[in-house]
């Protein structure tokens, strides 16, 4: 345990976890608001649908690659998996099946794409994410559905605590999402042999190749899980707002890459933890929660969230030097 906490210590993790944490108590101070039982079930809700997203994220960050069309790809599930519910009177199971499909299937065409064109994966992304985005508008006309099963919009909650006043909370399906979303990545990241493929192949595609690594599936595995954390993501923040809107989720991305990127993910490849995407994620939440909660200007949400991906990019840059640097010189003395 000892050896375990000085490790720790040592880390990004732990730097971003005391920045949480002394944030945390700064708004507790500064607006009683922020540490109810009521806020911290409301924030869970509304960052359910970048978190998500953020979970799936992590693992194609770690091969080296991106993906930044997951918001058209959530977009399409959703509206598709919605529509079908309304005309078809399909259930739960139903809907969770077309909106995972079909993020499923856009997940893979940018896992072919990147495999194919051996192109940058952020191009290429930009680009799926123009193309399914254009594909709903087209179909859609951009309108938007008000009118949802009642089953839907009614969801399904698990109540844990009744206060005196006969107010209850309750985890619902965000929460319960969220939870599974990250549970399965940490799962799949750290309890498999696929995870340790992941992140031998980010390391070095190359060597990973050569020991026999099948870097081709790889990608199309990481993209696949991408597309459907999206559709999970999608039917989340639907029942959150009751309604779809073709435009509403296109525009979100950078949220979801900051949670990742503040975390400690590399861009490069190799590098990020679940627990730093959850720290990273619980910095953009709080940092948002509280300029709210404070009176703050929505306008500096953006302009708050840029700083905080520009501190912890800075402080990435300042871990990597000091690795390469103890690399470096016992060479340098000999």
């Amino acid at each position: 345990m000892r050896e375990f906490i000085q490790r720790f210590v040592h880390t990004h993790e732990c730097r971003l976890l005391i920045v949480v944490v002394l944030m945390a108590l700064f708004l507790s101070v500064h607006s009683p608001e922020f540490a109810t039982l009521q806020n911290l079930v409301d924030v869970l809700g509304a960052t359910a649908f970048i978190g998500i997203l953020a979970a799936g994220l992590l693992v194609v960050i770690i091969t080296g690659g991106i993906d930044l069309s997951f918001t058209a790809s959530a977009s399409i599930a959703q509206f598709a998996a919605l529509t079908a519910a309304n005309h078809y009177g399909i259930g739960w199971t139903g809907v969770f099946a077309i909106a995972i499909g079909l993020g499923v299937v856009l997940g893979l065409i940018n896992g072919l794409l990147v495999n194919s064109l051996r192109t940058s994966a952020m191009i290429i992304t930009i680009a799926t994410l123009n193309v399914f985005f254009g594909i709903l508008l087209t179909v859609t006309g951009g309108a938007d559905i008000f009118a949802l099963p009642d089953w839907f919009n009614a969801g399904f909650e698990f109540v844990f605590h009744t206060d005196p006043n006969g107010d209850t909370y309750a985890v619902n399906l965000q929460i319960i999402a969220l939870v599974l979303a990250f549970l399965a990545t940490w799962l799949l990241l750290n309890r498999s042999n696929i995870g340790r493929q992941i992140y031998a192949m980010g390391g070095n595609p190359d060597a990973a190749q050569r020991v026999g690594f099948n870097v081709y599936r790889l990608n199309m595995l990481v993209y696949g899980y991408m597309g459907a954390l999206a559709g999970v993501a999608s039917l989340a923040q639907a029942q959150l707002v009751q309604s779809v809107s073709p435009t509403a989720l296109v525009g979100r991305e950078l949220d979801v890459v900051a949670a990742v990127v503040i975390g400690g993910a590399s861009l490069i490849g190799g590098r990020g933890t679940v627990l730093g995407t959850l720290l990273g994620l619980a910095l953009i939440a709080i940092l948002q929660n509280g300029l709210i909660l404070l009176g703050v200007s929505s306008y500096w949400s953006l302009f708050s969230t840029g700083l905080v991906i520009i501190a912890a990019m800075i402080m990435m840059a300042m871990e990597t030097k000091k690795r390469h640097n103890k690399i470096v010189e016992p060479g340098a003395v000999a």
